[in-house]
């Protein structure tokens, strides 16, 4: 019987992968973890900084300048004929007005103009008899072909250094020759257009038409009597009237000779002040609820997974200080204006208990909210966007800071995955060696015992 000699066999390929990856299995583990959780840090990060920056949104939009959170409205007995609006400052009240006369813009039109040659000096546009600004006809045309068009003349009027939009000037076609319309942009008996060509030099048609300026709007100022048509005018350049505390009037249409007054009524905006306060919760919540979820500690017994943020202090400590801010120590406070906090950290409005404290004190809310505006802050909402701010400023915050940080530590990771990849590399080939060599020696064992077999073996004569 021939000798029999048994030996593991090995494919050098696989056995030196499998001991190579067993080799850094232990490092690759403890730096997918670690990979794992920068990636998780810097998502939290900028959803920390999104919902941060969208709360500081919010809050410029609702306690920014001029911004408030009680509001006031006004009401006009006839719609058609003027509209309104109060600051939080306006006294509640009911006036009557007449309105005899509203301000008009000047526009005027002078017709007969063509392209004229060598045409250069200065045009003067006065309004309201006084001079507004010149206009240099020498650099007005614009291809330099030496002829002066109607158009070039409309756009030197219009880019003329003194207009700044005081005028706006349009040609309309009107066949061989165009017609040159001048608009006034404010309203008044002053806005009143008219021209002076004597400084314009060469054949102007210009200057040879300005003499038939067509007025198409009579430029007026606008004339309202308090309380009938019989009272007290009131004369101005423009349509707004500014003359009640607080009260912001714009008047639309005039009224005929012997119409009644119209009445205009100023109070409180019961609706837009508890849609102001809610606005102002709702964004709290949904920063907070973000908040919330990103240091929950998790449950294991129910399966539920923490938050990215479970284990950080700083993280926790910015929600904490958040929720201190809405109760103030001392003086007013939020819930006596009906903003009330749940069991789960949350605002909810009780509209009854907002609309009654303010009837008492009408300013307390906005007084105790403030502004976050950087021209008057105060306040809760002064306080919150600098606290804010120490997180989400965008060279110096926190979360820039961690950020930076974040991106440094994911940086190192990849040069250390790029480490461990050579020193598998490495394992791999020096195991491959030394399988191909054991498996040549085995070839080399086997093919002996082999030959030893036909010389000596047993079945052998």
């Amino acid at each position: 019987m021939a000798s029999v000699i048994t030996s593991p066999t090995y494919d050098p390929i696989t056995t030196a992968a499998a001991l190579a990856d067993k080799y850094v299995a232990a490092r690759r583990d403890i730096l997918g973890s670690q990979t794992l959780q920068a990636n998780a840090s810097a998502r939290g990060l900028a959803e920390l900084g999104s919902a941060i920056s969208a709360f500081q949104t919010s809050l410029a939009t609702l306690t920014g300048s001029g911004k408030t959170m009680y509001a006031q409205s006004v009401a006009f007995s006839d719609t058609a004929i003027g509209s309104g609006s109060a600051d939080a400052t306006a006294t509640s009240g009911t006036y009557a007005f007449f309105v005899k006369q509203l301000a008009t813009a000047s526009q005027v039109s002078i017709a007969g103009l063509t392209s004229d040659k060598g045409v250069g000096g200065e045009l003067a546009l006065n309004m309201g008899g006084t001079l507004a600004f010149k206009v240099d006809l020498n650099k007005a045309d614009a291809n330099k072909d030496g002829f002066l068009t109607p158009r070039e003349l409309a756009a030197a009027i219009n880019s003329a250094p003194g207009n700044a939009s005081k005028v706006t000037a349009s040609v309309v076609g009107t066949g061989t020759t165009a017609e040159l319309v001048l608009t006034a942009k404010d309203t008044g008996a002053n806005s009143a257009i008219t021209l002076n060509t004597s400084a314009i030099t060469g054949p102007s048609s210009l200057k040879a038409n300005a003499g038939a300026l067509r007025v198409l709007t009579v430029a007026k100022d606008a004339v309202v009597h308090v309380g009938a048509e019989s009272g007290t005018a009131i004369v101005q350049a423009s349509n707004t009237f500014t003359n009640i505390d607080g009260v912001t009037m714009t008047f639309r249409k005039e009224q005929a000779a012997g119409s009644a007054p119209v009445t205009v009524t100023s109070g409180p905006n019961n609706s837009a002040t508890t849609a102001n306060v809610q606005a102002f919760v709702d964004a709290y919540n949904k920063l907070m609820t973000s908040l919330s979820a990103m240091i929950y500690p998790g449950n294991p017994s129910s399966g539920t997974v923490a938050g990215t943020f479970a284990t950080d202090g700083g993280v926790r400590a910015l929600h904490d200080r958040l929720v201190s801010m809405m109760r103030p120590v001392g003086g007013a406070s939020l819930a006596a204006y009906g903003i009330v906090a749940t069991k789960d950290g949350t605002l909810e409005v009780r509209s009854d208990r907002l609309l009654a404290q303010l009837a008492i004190t009408p300013n307390g809310l906005d007084k105790l909210i403030g502004s976050s505006s950087a021209a008057n802050p105060s306040g809760i909402a002064n306080e919150m966007n600098n606290y804010l701010k120490s997180w989400n400023d965008a060279s110096n915050g926190q979360i820039s800071k961690r950020l930076a940080a974040t991106q440094d530590l994911q940086a190192s990771l990849t040069e250390r995955e790029a480490l461990i990849d050579q020193q598998y590399d490495a394992a791999y080939q020096r195991y491959l060696a030394q399988f191909t060599q054991l498996q040549s020696v085995q070839s080399i064992m086997n093919s002996n015992v082999s030959l030893f077999d036909a010389l000596f073996g047993s079945d052998k004569d």
